[in-house]
């Protein structure tokens, strides 16, 4: 037998030996196992979750208002209109998860790990995300309004129509994004990288864009009405000038 054949014999053992060991109808724990499990619509506010495996679930449709979701993994999960609301999701991970319409709001998600994630129409409502890893995210008409996102990487996302006023996003990785559509009024982009991202008919009105880098981005039909443009690196790589607002001066 070549190593090739008995590595694959290995990661299928393993798969199974999780498989076996998840437990259903395990009440809601720290570390609790349920891989696989269906928990649609469960009311699980307010529990203990942390580092749980809850990966390839159901949750469809599930309360975790308040829940306390620290570490837990969550990857290739059915969430769709689940509700968060004021989780704490510490290093959550949601890889691949498919979260359409779910409620984020006040939810505390500082390096949370949604990458791939499905997060069409949801909402992330004043939800703190610094450091979060949102690369490739379906965020379409999604509504992040007053969200934090220091740092958080957003790169090639798809934000579509979604509601970024001001959104707290220093720092925050948006290369190659599509922003085409979206309103970021009032939004703190200073420092962001928002290089080769598709701007179309995006409201950048009143934001902050100071040093942010915005070079070969895409910026037909869109509005930078009393944007702060200090130092800002522009479509065309030049710097605008201090102090430059609205216009690339």
């Amino acid at each position: 037998m070549n190593k090739r054949s008995t590595l694959g014999i290995l990661m299928a053992l393993s798969l199974f030996a999780q498989a076996s060991i998840a437990a259903c109808d395990d009440p809601p724990a720290r570390r609790v196992n349920w891989l696989g499990c269906d928990k649609q619509g469960a009311d699980l506010s307010g529990v203990d979750l942390r580092e749980a495996v809850l990966t390839r679930a159901n949750f469809n449709n599930a309360i975790f208002i308040g829940a306390r979701l620290n570490g837990a993994d969550f990857g290739r999960s059915q969430l769709n209109k689940t509700d968060f609301t004021e989780a704490m999701m510490l290093g959550t991970r949601m890889v691949g998860a498919q979260l359409n319409d779910a409620i984020f709001v006040q939810a505390t998600m500082s390096k949370a790990r949604l990458e791939r994630a499905m997060l069409a129409g949801a909402d992330f409502s004043g939800a703190e995300m610094s450091e979060a890893k949102l690369y490739k995210a379906d965020l379409s008409a999604a509504t992040l309004e007053n969200a934090i996102l220091n740092r958080a990487d957003l790169s090639e996302a798809d934000l579509t129509d979604a509601i970024l006023n001001k959104v707290q996003a220093q720092y925050a990785t948006l290369s190659k994004a599509v922003l085409e559509s979206a309103s970021l009024q009032g939004a703190d982009l200073s420092y962001a990288k928002l290089d080769g991202a598709n701007l179309l008919g995006a409201d950048f009105s009143n934001a902050n864009l100071s040093r942010a880098d915005l070079h070969n981005a895409r910026d037909d039909g869109a509005e930078f009405s009393g944007a702060q443009l200090d130092s800002t690196i522009w479509i065309n790589r030049q710097r605008c000038r201090p102090g430059s607002v609205g216009t690339c001066q």
